[in-house]
């Protein structure tokens, strides 16, 4: 293949990752053409409120993915754990390259989280982050915060907010780990499953497109996040519940860390097991979790937010 077709976000960090992407292809053949194809998704043109159930689902892929269906693009580009935990019939996940760091990190002017004074706000809209926050330092006020990484940034620096909660990933790849005053240990803040790992999608017919990309696949890698996603799945968790998944590869052995934030504890759970086997270790680890909790599936709990949308569209569970 000597031209392709990339889609992917127009934000600043969507597109540092898809030339991270369109530099390795090009190391890999020099004479391939790459094409960026800029696409504006839910998530990028609703900013100034929260995320909500009543808006959709995959709010920052599902664009992307119908234009990779209608054949407007040849690979997209994601952020993986945007990305829905049931695959969109027609499309395939082609390669997960190396990882970066998934933990997530505090950006504040007022010190480690430990340090920051009782009655500080800190930013965040995301569930999980709220969830594990609320068990860690109750004494601080969580006031929601969307936008872009810059946007972020400058809350703190303006002001408006003590501190805001990122990807670790994600500032490193936009150059602003200087930032961080804090990479939060996940005892205390457990990541989002496949946060820190990229997705390339194709259509799953498209084998020039697969042969270009799949040397970009790694192996550890996509094991780690093949579990986090399965627990995910299994959980039927939807975008609202506040669910974090991590694993680790150690030699022929994954291990997986798995915690649910229910309004009156923190659930956890490790499941072990042969990294060929990490979609079982991740089912695994959602089994245990419901058990624990006494439910056949998150959407029996409704501290857990609307229920992901049982659908072949487009979209599906974010």
């Amino acid at each position: 293949m000597s031209r392709l077709r990339l889609g992917t976000r127009g934000s600043r960090l969507a597109t540092t990752q898809s030339e991270w992407v369109v530099r390795r292809l090009r190391e890999q053949s020099p004479a391939i053409e790459v094409d960026l194809v800029e696409i504006q998704t839910t998530g990028d043109r609703i900013r100034d409120v929260p995320l909500g159930p009543h808006l959709g689902q995959s709010f920052f892929t599902k664009e992307i993915e119908v234009a990779l269906l209608e054949g407007r693009i040849d690979l997209a580009v994601h952020s993986l754990k945007d990305l829905a935990t049931v695959m969109t019939p027609g499309l395939c996940l082609a390669a997960v390259p190396v990882r970066e760091d998934p933990r997530d990190a505090l950006v504040s002017a007022a010190g480690t989280l430990r340090e920051i004074p009782a009655g500080a706000r800190v930013g965040t809209s995301s569930p999980r982050r709220k969830g594990f926050l609320a068990v860690a330092r109750p004494d601080l006020v969580v006031q929601d915060q969307r936008g872009n990484v810059p946007t972020r940034l400058r809350a703190v620096d303006d002001g408006s907010a003590d501190a805001v909660i990122l990807a670790l990933a994600g500032l490193r790849r936009l150059g602003l780990a200087h930032r961080v005053t804090e990479t939060l240990d996940p005892d205390v803040m457990l990541p989002a499953a496949a946060q820190g790992a990229l997705a390339l999608q194709i259509r799953a017919d498209d084998a020039s497109t697969r042969a270009a990309v799949a040397w970009l696949d790694d192996v550890e890698s996509r094991a780690r996040v093949t579990a986090e996603r399965a627990c995910l799945r299994t959980l039927e968790a939807g975008c609202q519940a506040p669910v974090g998944a991590l694993a680790r590869v150690d030699g022929h052995e994954l291990s997986l860390s798995a915690a649910i934030v229910t309004p009156e504890e923190v659930v956890r759970v490790e499941e072990r097991g042969a990294v060929g086997c990490a979609e079982a270790v991740g089912a695994a680890a959602a089994g245990v979790l419901l058990a624990r909790l006494g439910l056949s599936s998150l959407r029996d709990a409704t501290w857990a937010g609307v229920a992901p949308e049982r659908s072949s569209a487009p979209g599906g569970n974010p």
